[in-house]
């Protein structure tokens, strides 16, 4: 635990501003929101990532919380222990979060998180999903859509977006949730509503990488935005794994406005393109079906 943390509150902030990500960083800005939400009384569990990065190692950090840095795939098992120890000790006023990244939680932290659903630990966890392993140098995830360049995978991935929400709607938890933090009010409110709910609760968070995506600095938040409103990232919560219920109806901007701003999808022709259109709406189709109920 990092003992030495004597930040406080930066004009209603958690986390001050001078730490180590990239600039236009998504998940810088997914973790400085979530702080904002939750306030003092908030623990992180952090992987080694770009949120341990963002963080900073001991002895320094830019969090005006307590931070624990724990083994890549441990996010939601050691979360879970700590949330134990306050209830033994009777602190319940204090909210434990496990932070990973896609690679963290599609990937190698699956099992372990899984399990952490499985019991029902009372925990939140935060997903950070820039679809590759960003920290590492831009490797392709089983978050990493279909086409997307990254430096694995240089003529575009072979492999489809995990779905990953089907996953963890199937421990029947009880509350999952999307958010984009091109979406901020949104995402905020999941947090504190999750905040209030006994249990794991499980918020999957779109955080585009300008650094990874190939693309601008100023575009993160355009990329965050478009994402949701082409049907590429939609917003929605399932209550107790069964009621699915839709947080934003987006404009259905054709795919392309989306990828056209990402160096990652340049080397895509106008079939790779429409197929990708077409997955895009057979997806919507899917959720929009389980929203009124037609599972």
């Amino acid at each position: 635990m990092n003992g030495v943390n004597k930040v406080e509150s930066y004009e209603g902030e958690w986390m001050r501003p001078g730490h180590y990500a990239c600039p236009g960083c998504g998940v810088a800005i997914a973790m400085r929101l979530a702080l904002k939400a939750l306030g003092k009384k908030t623990i992180l569990v952090i992987v080694p990532s770009c949120s341990a990065a963002i963080a900073a190692p001991f002895p320094n950090t830019s969090l005006g919380v307590s931070g624990f840095h724990t083994a890549f795939e441990t996010a939601a098992p050691a979360a879970a222990g700590i949330a134990h120890s306050l209830d033994i000790r009777g602190k319940k006023d204090i909210t434990v979060v496990a932070c990973a990244g896609d690679g963290g939680t599609f990937d190698i932290g699956l099992q372990s998180l899984s399990g952490a659903a499985d019991r029902n630990e009372n925990l939140i966890y935060l997903c950070f999903d820039n679809e590759a392993y960003m920290n590492t140098g831009i490797q392709v995830s089983s978050a990493t859509p279909n086409g997307a360049w990254t430096v694995t995978s240089p003529s575009g991935s072979i492999g489809r977006k995990k779905r990953f929400m089907d996953i963890i709607v199937a421990h029947r938890i009880p509350y999952a949730a999307t958010a984009s933090i091109g979406f901020p009010e949104d995402y905020m409110e999941k947090v504190k509503k999750a905040r209030t709910i006994k249990g794991l609760k499980f918020i999957h968070i779109f955080t585009p990488c300008p650094t990874g995506w190939r693309m601008a600095e100023n575009l993160t938040g355009n990329a965050a935005i478009l994402a949701v409103e082409s049907g590429i990232f939609q917003l929605y919560e399932v209550f107790e794994g069964k009621r699915y219920q839709l947080s934003y109806e987006p404009s259905r901007l054709p795919v392309s406005e989306y990828l056209k701003i990402q160096g990652r999808y340049r080397h895509l022709n106008e079939d790779q393109v429409l197929r990708m259109q077409t997955e895009v709406d057979e997806e919507w189709e899917r959720l929009t079906k389980r929203t009124k109920g037609c599972l």
